[in-house]
């Protein structure tokens, strides 16, 4: 029923549209720079999310501050006889990153961190409403996420093995808005809901020189998933659709992954593989997401003062297309949470003002993807495009 169209493609809308999934495709600007490439190359400070195993790399005490401007631009349609296509107004997001690495001794490391791992949403509210002539104006939502990590890296190192936990406290903010009916017109939202949930990284690297391969650094990351409740949010939103058993509940996944690096001289190559596992979470997995194979590939090129970063990431979209029977859940895929994006390239540079004080950059461009899905239950289309770009700035400061 339409009922049900409606209230489905709005329960996860809010969602963020952050590159890999939900997910951002590195947390710092020097990763960012060489593809989201972190898991066997330490990026000092900022190692701490990605594998905190590689903080062992810092001297004294390292600090980085930053964020992201995150800027997507997501299109949609669905094809109702009056519809048009609509751009999300929910086009500029700011994520922000402090990282903090210190050397107790020769064996032990600690740092502490905060991250913003992702955060978006969608704003339809100047869409054009018209239900009496078929003009959905894509319901008008106004929906928001945001994800917030802190976490306190714990590194041990003897000889070339390092390991390390990162024990995290995520806070996250869910609001959903729209228009679902159109006989009443009358909006539907539950206000903000906010949770805090816990998890942790873990991290291991080994760097190969003592083994007569210097230069070579390989490393392995598992990220715990997270359980977050976000009360009144998805329930309310899912109060029109009859068939019952969704919960407020929204787990971020778990990953798996490993990397390798290889310094030359002025030259390094880093490249990651890791499995985000969205299939088995509550919330994304009801909906039909698949697990996500992640590949980053990175190069950096090294002077006294500066260095020059780019890279290539890829994941297939963990969204398919579910035939006739998941009709619903195709509409809720790409007019709820389109994250479709699959491939981005990227560059990035550093440069030291001074032997303590440098700047960090990085540029991510994720080229326009297209998503046509049939919605069989009530014989439309929908299809949906959008194209990311992001400017990620830092400044690090070593002790």
């Amino acid at each position: 029923t339409l009922t049900k169209l409606i209230t489905l493609s709005l329960i996860t809308s809010s969602a963020l549209y952050a590159t890999n999934g939900d997910h951002l495709i590195a947390v710092g600007a020097k990763a960012r720079g060489m593809g989201g490439a972190s898991i066997g190359l330490s990026h000092g400070a900022e190692s701490g999310l990605s594998n905190p195993a590689l903080i062992t790399s810092v001297e004294g005490t390292e600090i980085g501050f930053g964020g992201t401007l995150f800027m997507p631009k997501i299109e949609t349609q669905m094809s109702y006889p009056a519809n048009t296509a609509y751009t999300s107004d929910a086009d500029t997001n700011m994520i922000p990153e402090i990282s903090i690495a210190h050397k107790i001794d020769d064996n032990w490391f600690i740092g502490i961190g905060m991250w913003g791992t992702a955060g978006m949403g969608v704003d339809y509210r100047e869409a054009t409403f018209n239900p009496t002539i078929g003009q959905m104006g894509n319901f008008n939502m106004v929906t928001n996420l945001q994800l917030m990590q802190f976490g306190v890296p714990i590194a041990y190192k003897t000889g070339g093995l390092s390991l390390a936990i990162t024990p995290i406290l995520q806070y996250g903010n869910l609001d959903i808005n729209y228009n679902p009916s159109p006989v009443t017109g009358n909006p539907t939202g539950a206000g903000l809901a906010q949770d805090f949930g816990f998890g942790y990284n873990l991290g291991i690297a080994y760097d190969l020189t003592d083994d007569g391969i210097a230069g070579l650094t390989i490393g392995a990351l598992y990220k715990s998933a997270i359980e977050m409740e976000y009360k009144g949010q998805l329930s309310t939103a899912m109060a029109g659709f009859v068939e019952a058993g969704f919960s407020d509940t929204l787990e971020q996944p778990a990953e798996i992954g490993v990397g390798l690096s290889y310094v030359l001289g002025e030259h390094t190559i880093a490249f990651d593989y890791k499995k985000i596992q969205w299939s088995s979470t509550k919330g994304y997995g009801d909906f039909g997401w698949e697990d996500q194979d992640v590949y980053a590939l990175g190069y950096q090129y090294t002077q006294d003062n500066w260095a020059l970063r780019t890279g290539i990431n890829y994941a297939q979209s963990p969204i398919v297309e579910l035939g006739a029977t998941g009709a619903l859940y195709n509409t809720l895929n790409l007019l709820g949470f389109p994250g479709t994006s699959e491939t981005h390239y990227t560059l990035g540079g550093s440069y030291a003002l001074t032997e303590a004080f440098s700047v960090d950059l990085a540029y991510v461009y994720s080229p326009e993807s297209s998503e046509t899905f049939t919605t069989t239950a009530v014989g439309v289309p929908i299809t949906t495009t959008h194209t990311e770009n992001s400017l990620s700035f830092q400044l690090a400061y070593k002790l």
